[in-house]
């Protein structure tokens, strides 16, 4: 493998990477150009305006991940069906054709499963659980993947066989910004670690999230938690929740790929329930798509 670029191209960010043939990032660039910034039409001339200078240092090679490949992107790349591992993916890349001039571009497709009929999707975190399996050498396993919408994912002899998604950011957003809790929760607080604990424990009571969040009200009411504490606490309810329907997993030896900020509180989270964990960040995404084009390579 030579040096290529690879893209995360998601809804609200785009982030870009030079690799080099042995892996290693070279050069990395983030932009404000999520899929929702971009007009019909517009996605070559944005891809060329913030990486065409790399065009002369790499082999021409980009693979993008993320939402660039949905409905809403450049190109639809349909899902991957589970179970899947680099070889099937690889297999099912969506080429732009035409690509920019002296480029192949290729969008990643995401991953499909279904449980009892329902369907579940992802679109970028298969390539982090890909290069989280790269950079520890694990082929069997649990992935966490925190986020507006959480997944939980299992991988058996290399290849995702399943996984959960959650919208656990997404309902902490809701309730703690546009729900009658957004009076007495200040969203923006800094981080209690003491509250976020006691967030969890109550989240493990049998009533469930729509008894449990109510109270973040009552504590309020009685003078027992002040706006500031209450907001860790209101995550510590619903990241406890999604533990709590993981149940084994979220007590066992997870790997966890995420920002810093959301590592840390379900380390924490997975901690107190007794299991262990590893964190990872944005570069199980370039060694994840370094893996892909290493496969691609080797064609």
């Amino acid at each position: 493998m030579s040096a290529f670029v690879a893209v995360d191209w998601g809804t609200s960010s785009l982030r870009g990477a030079l690799i080099a043939a042995n892996g290693q990032v070279i050069e990395e660039r983030p932009f404000g150009r999520g899929i929702m910034t971009v007009a019909p039409g517009g996605f070559p001339a944005v891809f060329e305006e913030c990486f065409g200078d790399w065009l002369p240092k790499s082999n021409g090679l980009c693979l993008v991940s993320g939402m660039a490949g949905s409905r809403q992107g450049w190109m639809e790349a349909p899902y991957c069906a589970c179970p899947a591992g680099f070889g099937e993916v690889a297999g099912k890349l969506a080429w732009i054709d035409p690509a920019p001039t002296g480029w192949r571009v290729a969008l990643v497709p995401g991953l499909s499963c279904e449980e009892a009929f329902v369907p579940d999707v992802m679109r970028g975190e298969e390539v982090q659980i890909f290069g989280a399996m790269r950079i520890t050498g694990l082929r069997d396993g649990s992935f966490v993947l925190p986020g507006t919408h959480s997944k939980w994912a299992t991988v058996q002899d290399g290849r995702i066989t399943g996984f959960k998604s959650f919208m656990t950011g997404e309902f902490y957003a809701l309730l703690s910004q546009h729900s009658i809790l957004s009076k007495t929760v200040a969203a923006d607080a800094p981080f209690d670690e003491a509250a976020f604990a006691q967030g969890l424990a109550h989240a493990q009571g049998d009533a469930g999230l729509l008894h449990h969040a109510f109270s973040a009200r009552t504590l309020s009411l009685f003078g027992r938690m002040e706006a500031a504490p209450l907001a860790s606490y209101l995550s510590g309810l619903v990241i406890g929740e999604e533990l709590r329907a993981n149940g084994k997993s979220a007590r066992g030896d997870v790997v966890l790929i995420g920002s810093a900020n959301l590592t840390r509180r379900y380390g924490q989270a997975i901690t107190l329930q007794g299991g262990t964990h590893r964190a990872l960040g944005s570069e199980a995404t370039w060694a994840g798509l370094a893996a892909l084009a290493d496969v691609i390579s080797k064609e």
